[in-house]
């Protein structure tokens, strides 16, 4: 197939990702709305993000489980290989509901890896791979655009492992955010950092967060199909 149409067949199947790139970008608006509406609700119990983080992860005795601040918005996460749990500004300070749902759901996070829970432990396994292929199947994918028919294909099936790859973690992460933020809800209202009245708002930050994991699943699976397309255009 001539460069300028298999070139051609790239963009024209860019259609086929374009639903995965509404629904990406309404579910970072939707997080962001979500988090920004709540963080105008204050707790009842006056609790900041990282001392509800604190008071849980003690009651679960993970006292040797630090917490830091770094710079960002929404940057929180918990780093499994220092044993750190790191909360962005406004949610270390925030005395929101959603300051508390944030710093509780990475908290879970931290129980979860302590507790050896096992999509947790995999995902851990293969990030540094994974990490990798997420970086790399693009650009390979390109060569396989810009080199002839007969060299193209190699590079397409190594994007599409790559891809895969990325794929297997996004899945496994799903029931890992579930279930952190399951026990983020639990927690917060069985040590009475929330009140029964802000669970429902609480609930709400976490589940536009996990909006977004489904999302990201959604546009990587169309990516796929798209390299997929434009592979078997490629041997036709």
């Amino acid at each position: 197939m001539p460069f300028f149409a298999l070139t051609g067949s790239w963009y024209a199947s860019l259609i086929i990702i374009l639903p995965g790139i509404l629904i990406a970008l309404y579910a970072q608006m939707r997080v962001k709305s979500a988090f920004a509406k709540y963080s105008r609700v204050r707790s009842n119990n006056n609790f900041s993000g990282a001392e509800a983080a604190r008071e849980i992860l003690d009651s679960e005795g993970l006292s040797d489980v630090t917490i830091e601040e770094t710079s960002g918005a929404l940057t929180d996460h918990y780093d499994p290989r220092q044993r750190v749990l790191r909360l962005s500004n406004e949610v270390y300070h925030g005395r929101s509901v959603a300051s508390l749902g944030v710093a509780a759901h990475e908290a879970g996070h931290a129980i979860q890896h302590a507790r050896k829970y096992l999509p947790i432990m995999a995902r851990t396994g293969i990030f540094p791979l994974v990490a990798i292929g997420s970086n790399l199947w693009m650009p390979v994918a390109i060569l396989g655009i810009i080199l002839s028919a007969g060299q193209s294909s190699i590079f397409f099936d190594i994007a599409i492992m790559l891809l895969s790859g990325v794929i297997v973690f996004q899945v496994i992460t799903l029931p890992i955010e579930f279930n952190a933020s399951r026990r983020a809800l639990a927690l917060l209202t069985e040590k009475g950092i929330i009140t029964s009245s802000e669970h429902k708002p609480t609930g709400a930050v976490l589940n536009a967060a996990a909006l977004t994991y489904l999302a990201a699943l959604l546009l990587s699976i169309l990516h796929l199909v798209r390299l997929l397309v434009l592979r078997n255009q490629r041997d036709d």
